[in-house]
């Protein structure tokens, strides 16, 4: 037996589907709730409905007394050869930005030892932040390097948050993605926190291993993104 979507979702879907093609840029005001209710042919209360699930998602906001905005579209970024979020994000004509929240030298686990081809407690340098597409919260990412390989990464990032102009600086000017995992996961609270979902929402893990020319593990990252606010499209020579 199929179960019937309620009529809300299926105006959420619609209207989300509208601003990621483009028919409603960020900033723009969209059509009131009566205008709304008129054209699905439902209910104010309906389209209200609707438009508290964009809110919660993080597709609008509500100014009241003004109605309500698009706050964002979702970002293409390609997951080639080649990842570098500030160039996938300019490419997309938005402005990107990175916060970081951790800087850490400690030993490395089972599962960070194995990526980087370490023996189990040698010591790697751990980065946790926030990417940031046009100020809003994309991801929440965590990436792991040999520190006996890049001693002074940590203190270049501290100069400035460019992982890959870090480790350009430590003597490493290229590298690419070996392999990507991709996995569907539910956001705990603290995550929920800082990409500014509601806690349970769904994320897009994405789990890499980046190499060197010789095919020599430099990163093992690990990368949450909000789900709704995101195309992650397959470009195999990035």
């Amino acid at each position: 037996m199929t179960t019937k979507q309620p009529i809300w979702k299926s105006i959420a879907a619609t209207l989300a589907a509208e601003i990621a093609d483009g028919h409603y840029r960020p900033g723009d005001k969209l059509p009131s709730e009566a205008e709304l209710a008129v054209r699905f042919g439902v209910n104010r209360h309906t389209v209200r409905h609707a438009l508290a699930a964009l809110a919660e998602a993080g597709t609008v906001r509500s100014r009241r007394g003004a109605g309500v905005f698009v706050a964002s579209v979702p970002t293409d970024y390609p997951l080639g050869r080649r990842v570098r979020f500030h160039q996938n994000v300019a490419a997309s004509g938005r402005a990107a930005s990175r916060r970081l929240t951790l800087l850490d030298t400690r030993g490395a686990d089972a599962k960070e030892a194995e990526a980087l081809a370490l023996a189990p407690g040698a010591p790697v340098h751990v980065i946790e932040g926030v990417s940031l597409v046009d100020g809003q919260p994309l991801a929440v990412f965590r990436s792991v390097f040999d520190a006996g390989r890049f001693p002074g990464l940590l203190a270049q990032l501290e100069a400035h948050p460019s992982v890959t102009r870090a480790l350009a600086e430590c003597g490493l000017c290229d590298y690419t993605r070996a392999s990507t995992r991709l996995t569907a996961k539910i956001a705990p609270a603290t995550m929920a926190l800082m990409l500014e979902l509601p806690q349970g929402t769904p994320v897009l893990r994405s789990v890499a291993i980046n190499v060197d020319a010789e095919g020599r593990p430099v990163e093992f990252g690990t990368t949450w993104f909000a789900g709704d606010r995101v195309t992650l499209t397959v470009a195999p020579e990035g």
